[in-house]
């Protein structure tokens, strides 16, 4: 098997629900930073130098060289919506390309499907990742034959486990974790407040600033909030009626994004004379209690450490994507004496959760804190709708 090394890639700036990109199609919203990826590595027909971050050397990358593109989306329009993004991007039409829905861990199983593709010799250079529009997804309803169905109203959130069809799903299984394994209010508190001051920290630093490519006229991520404080978070009510943990502060918001890496084969970087800044090393899905789907990052992480071998204490660098504040507490209770090590940038509840390119951009956030901190191995995870947690090993 061949190895599966990391060129390089871009997000965009993360929008929230029906502000900046409330009018932009996921489709465009995907293919602007797709373009700008694809110029940025200086694919014929496109003009290297024209965008300022240098994640790949310009001109090393043809545009007939790439063999497949594999996106997650999970909140589109349906039907092979990638294949319609690359179209919009410019890409080829000899292009194939596919589409992953694994809900929030959708891009970074696309990212896992890329690499195997790449390790069994079928592709040798794969864009892959993904991206979403909260803003302008479908408002869908049961056909009257549906067992479903009640009346015309349209509903957001998928069905994700057997029973009656409820939207609020996700939000009960967070409750749920929280309460079964007895995490206060304190304790996800902590995690609010530490999660925005990162991000503002990155923000201000600019430490991501050459793996963001600014599209629509966005020119930062909408979601971090400077003066989130203790005094606001003590006066936020309960997300639900019945329930006492969640909030609108540790369960993040709906949100609109992408982001893409470009990943290819040791015979292709060989061939070329590249320079990787990193390899995948291994990665895997599992599946856990779709009630308490939180549980599932680290469910996933630990699967992952025991199929490799390798201990937390020779992981330099972390990144779970927090769709829920309970996931940190969790994280940090099995893994003490790793805080400093874990989502460094900050996290969702910052940033925002755009469902098909979360993992995406948990993975560049990955690559980028590996490099500053010098760490030779990372690993990053994704709690999904269903009870399904995917991670990812990455070696520098």
């Amino acid at each position: 098997m061949d190895h599966v090394f990391v060129l390089g890639g871009l997000r965009s700036y993360i929008g929230i629900r029906n502000s900046a990109y409330r009018h932009i199609p996921a489709e465009c919203l995907g293919a602007a930073v797709l373009n700008g990826l694809i110029r940025q590595c200086g694919c014929d027909g496109y003009a290297p130098g024209a965008v300022d971050p240098g994640v790949i050397s310009p001109g090393t990358i043809s545009s007939g060289d790439i063999d497949m593109v594999i996106c997650g989306n999970s909140a589109g329009s349906g039907g092979n919506i990638t294949r319609l993004m690359a179209l919009e991007a410019g890409l080829d039409q000899s292009v194939p390309a596919f589409t992953v829905d694994q809900q929030c861990a959708s891009s970074l199983e696309a990212i896992t499907t890329a690499a195997a593709m790449i390790e069994s010799g079928l592709c040798h250079l794969v864009i892959a990742g993904g991206f979403e529009s909260t803003s302008t997804q479908p408002l869908r309803s049961y056909h009257p034959n549906h067992p479903d169905y009640r009346d015309t109203t349209p509903y957001t959130t998928a069905k994700f486990v057997p029973g009656p069809h409820r939207e609020d799903v996700m939000l009960q299984g967070a409750e749920r974790t929280a309460a079964h394994y007895r995490v206060d209010k304190q304790d996800l508190d902590r995690w609010v407040l530490e999660s925005h001051r990162r991000a503002l920290m990155a923000r201000q630093s600019r430490i991501l600033s050459d793996i963001i490519f600014p599209v629509f006229g966005l020119e930062r991520d909408e979601g971090i909030r400077p003066r989130m404080s203790q005094k606001l978070l003590d006066k936020l009510p309960p997300v639900l009626q019945d329930g006492r943990s969640l909030n609108a502060a540790n369960a993040c918001t709906m949100n609109d994004g992408a982001a893409f890496v470009v990943l290819c084969s040791g015979q292709y970087l060989a061939r070329h004379g590249l320079t990787a800044r990193c390899r995948i090393l291994d990665a895997c899905s599992i599946g856990t209690n779709p009630l308490m789907s939180p549980v599932s990052a680290v469910s996933s992480i630990e699967n992952l450490l025991k199929r490799t071998g390798i201990s937390m204490d020779e992981i330099g660098c972390i990144e779970c994507n927090e769709a829920f504040a309970v996931i940190d507490v969790l994280f940090e209770r099995a893994y003490p004496g790793t805080f400093s090590r874990y989502n460094q940038f900050g996290g969702a509840l910052a940033y925002g959760h755009p469902y098909g390119a979360s993992g995406a951009i948990i993975f560049l956030h990955l690559v980028k804190a590996m490099e500053r901190t010098g760490s030779q191995k990372g690993i990053c995870s994704v709690a999904a709708a269903g009870g399904i947690g995917t991670a990812l090993m990455l070696e520098r």
